[in-house]
């Protein structure tokens, strides 16, 4: 997994076939464009969670799942990113489903570069759904939406990938239980491997983080639901 800190101009390029990807990275370069690139449909789903892209560009047949299944987690974001499924899938009926799950605009493989640069460029045109620049703040821990800078009392907080990826999640819904279906969803998709208590695992490690920084807040167990973030 390649994936570098972005900012909202950023595209995210979801595709398991290294040739195909490496020519999708170089069109995009060529264009003036900046691009991430994940292979696995888990990869993704931190990815989106973690970085507010502009544009993702969506292979359906991924290793670990169907890449359709990113659709609502990439629309649940603060400044959701315009979706582009890319796929050998041509039947209409497969368009359709690909368009009523949520994606902008369908381009079926084989492509001509030119093509998916121009589409990349006519979804540029349209008008960017902002992200606040204003932080998140609760107890002594700051959240910054856009950046994902984290801090508590004005130091600099260091967090995992997955931990910070949970800690937006529950900070996007602070006060209130996130399910735990949910947070599963948004961090290991549909059909990524993991092991039952993975989530406890993140979240333990996670709340003791917090703690360890004096954050002031403080993460609930809800049996049987979810999780809530609080301050303390």
């Amino acid at each position: 997994m390649a994936v570098a800190v972005t900012d909202n101009s950023r595209i995210l390029l979801v595709e398991d076939d290294p040739a195909l990807s490496r020519e999708i990275l170089r069109a995009l370069a060529g264009d003036g464009r900046e691009a991430d690139h994940v292979a696995r449909l888990a990869d993704a789903f931190e990815a989106i969670v973690l970085h507010p892209y502009r544009l993702v560009l969506l292979d359906r047949r991924l290793p670990d799942g169907e890449g359709l299944h990113l659709i609502p987690a990439a629309r649940s974001r603060v400044s959701p990113p315009v979706i582009i499924v890319l796929t050998a899938r041509d039947e209409v009926a497969d368009r359709i489903e690909g368009l009523d799950a949520g994606a902008d605009d369908y381009l079926v493989k084989p492509f001509a570069l030119a093509e998916l640069t121009a589409r990349v460029r006519a979804a540029f045109r349209r008008p960017a759904a902002t992200v606040s620049s204003e932080p998140v703040e609760i107890g002594r821990l700051s959240f910054d939406l856009a950046t994902q800078e984290t801090s508590v009392a004005g130091r600099t907080l260091t967090l995992r990938r997955r931990e910070l990826a949970l800690l937006a999640l529950l900070l996007s819904r602070a006060g209130r239980v996130v399910q735990r279906d949910h947070l599963d969803r948004e961090l290991y998709g549909f059909d990524a491997p993991v092991t039952p208590n993975a989530l406890e695992i993140q979240v333990s490690r996670l709340r003791r983080i917090l703690r360890d920084a004096g954050a002031g807040v403080e993460i609930t167990a809800v049996r049987g639901v979810g999780y809530m973030l609080q301050p303390c």
